[in-house]
């Protein structure tokens, strides 16, 4: 097991542009019920990945699953949940130490191979679907739960290395914050919530192109306007939403900085 630390507190950005065009094309479906497939489709653009699961997990109660998906592979997402929600989760000791690093409000990477984790953990769930390890994203839910975005990879594809794992870490916050927001979001209180419904409807429609990474072109030609038309669009937009770049655009609409963890989750 590794637990790597996640500097919190700081936007952390990657050079890799196939994580940030991961990460971009995420946002598109935050709130929606494909979430969690379409994220996963995403997250492949970047590094092979056969699952994913969100969920928080507790001390004394039944954890609560947030989201799921499969790759290209059979989805026994929902089946390992049931087992592991029925009677595993009472014997998880795969957080443990994210638990200790977590308190006062940091993040951590915790990493596991499948032959180190405890049986019947690893029999019930790992041997029984082919997974090999498993990297999870971990934070404090106000609640004192751990909200875990857990990345998998089974047998047939390479093992993570050093440098897939630090490519994780450097992304952690923005992904965390884009999972978190997702959540929010699908609660009745949220749904249908976004900074951009705020704006006249071209400001929307030209900005949420932005979000998927089309051209100042691409969407003048996509909504017949020209493209000095957009960018007035855009600059309108921006200036309402007090930000000054598609980045900031992004940060807003993920969530981040904001610690929705601590601030909205239950």
């Amino acid at each position: 097991m590794q637990l790597i630390p996640v500097e919190s507190g700081k936007s952390q950005h990657s050079g890799d542009e196939h994580a940030n065009n991961a990460l971009a094309g995420m946002i598109s479906s935050m709130g929606s019920a494909s979430f969690g497939r379409e994220g996963l489709v995403q997250l492949n653009h970047w590094m092979p990945l056969c699952w994913w699961s969100i969920y928080t997990v507790f001390e004394k109660k039944p954890p609560s699953l947030h989201g799921h998906g499969s790759y290209d592979v059979p989805d026994g997402t929902l089946d390992s949940w049931a087992v592991y929600k029925n009677s595993l989760y009472r014997h998880d000791e795969t957080f443990h130490a994210a638990r200790d690093y977590t308190e006062g409000g940091r993040t951590a990477l915790v990493h596991w191979v499948a032959k180190e984790i405890p049986a019947p953990h690893r029999a019930e769930i790992y041997e029984k679907h082919n997974l090999r390890e498993r990297l999870s994203v971990v934070a404090r839910t106000p609640d004192d739960g751990l909200f875990a975005v857990n990345l998998y990879r089974e047998n047939a594809q390479p093992a993570f290395t050093d440098a897939a794992i630090d490519g994780v870490r450097h992304v952690a916050s923005l992904l965390m914050a884009c999972v978190q927001r997702h959540v929010v979001l699908m609660t009745p209180a949220f749904a249908g919530c976004s900074p951009l419904d705020q704006l006249p409807r071209r400001e929307k429609e030209v900005c949420e192109r932005l979000l998927k990474g089309w051209t100042q072109d691409g969407i003048a030609a996509d909504l017949g306007l020209t493209p000095s038309t957009v960018k007035t669009y855009r600059n309108r937009a921006f200036a309402s939403l007090n930000i000054h770049t598609r980045h900031e655009l992004s940060a807003l609409v993920s969530g981040f900085p904001r610690s929705l963890g601590r601030d909205t989750l239950g």
